[in-house]
């Protein structure tokens, strides 16, 4: 009996020892491209043919050319219009998910299960698909030119935001209907059970749909690359990170481009960190009813 005992002590040990291996080695793997990113916005060699992993000498100066030198690439000015962009679309996204989702698990209507169906099908096609009819579009309406291609953004980025409800949705559904019923006998109505009821107690779900509301246009290339065309003040920090790794550019700004990486992992590391804490609290406090 102790024999096995041992065995299977020793086995389980083995086992974890495996598992542990193989995480480590997976983190490494994960850890690497960005540890390099971080050394690459601190060397000092200019250029982006390099022979070596760690810079030989380190520097602040990738930093402050970001938003010292504005002659040609202007980051202070795309990382505003990003913000700008991202916080706005966020808000609206944010808003138009929970309210679909919710709709989608508490009310039922007609023509309910063909939409959640037609959503489906088109959450299967990816959104660049539909770039060029949307441009001219936003074309059509003259929000192509000036500050409006700021708006033209925050519609496309904020406008089908309905269509992903299905994980919301889900959380939704989870939430006892007596919850609503209760608040209904109660003279609450629909917006005041959404608003005063479900949402405080969605605090995970609501996290997570603010996240992935605000990385969308905070990262997107594609439709801010065809909508700013060559409005270079209205350019995102995706555009201009871009750019600096053209042909006429490369050289002398790769190194920035690097410490410029750095810099947009800023904003959303801080959004989550300042979240996670509410995560936290909604899902060890997330039993209902």
């Amino acid at each position: 009996m102790a024999g096995k005992v041992a065995s299977a002590k020793r086995k389980r040990i083995i086992n974890n020892s495996i598992v542990h291996v193989i995480l480590a080695v997976l983190a490494v793997i994960w850890i690497f491209p960005i540890l390099w990113v971080v050394l690459t916005s601190f060397r000092a060699e200019k250029g982006s043919y390099v022979s070596t992993f760690f810079p030989k000498a380190f520097t602040l100066d990738n930093y402050v050319k970001l938003f010292t030198d504005t002659t040609i690439l202007n980051f202070p000015q795309m990382f505003a219009n990003t913000l700008f962009i991202a916080v706005c679309s966020c808000i609206l996204s944010a808003f138009y998910v929970l309210s679909v989702s919710y709709c989608l698990s508490r009310l039922r209507f007609k023509m309910r299960k063909p939409y959640m169906n037609m959503a489906m099908i088109l959450g299967l096609f990816p959104g660049f698909m539909s770039m060029i009819a949307v441009y001219f579009i936003l074309k059509a309406l003259g929000l192509t030119e000036g500050n409006l291609i700021r708006l033209a953004l925050i519609l496309v980025y904020s406008g089908g935001a309905g269509l992903g409800f299905q994980i919301a949705k889900g959380f939704f559904d989870t939430i006892p209907n007596a919850i609503d019923e209760a608040a209904l006998l109660d003279g609450c109505t629909k917006w005041q059970i959404f608003t005063k009821i479900t949402l405080p107690l969605s605090k995970p779900i609501i996290i997570y749909t603010v996240l992935t509301s605000f990385m969308s246009p905070w990262l997107d290339f594609i439709f801010a690359r065809v909508i700013c065309r060559a409005n270079s003040d209205q350019y995102t920090v995706a555009i201009g990170l871009w750019k600096m790794l053209e042909k006429e550019y490369i050289d002398s700004w790769y190194t920035s481009f690097a410490a410029g990486a750095v810099l947009i992992s800023i904003p959303i590391a801080g959004l989550f960190l300042w979240m996670q804490k509410f995560y936290v609290d909604g899902v060890s406090g997330a039993v209902k009813g």
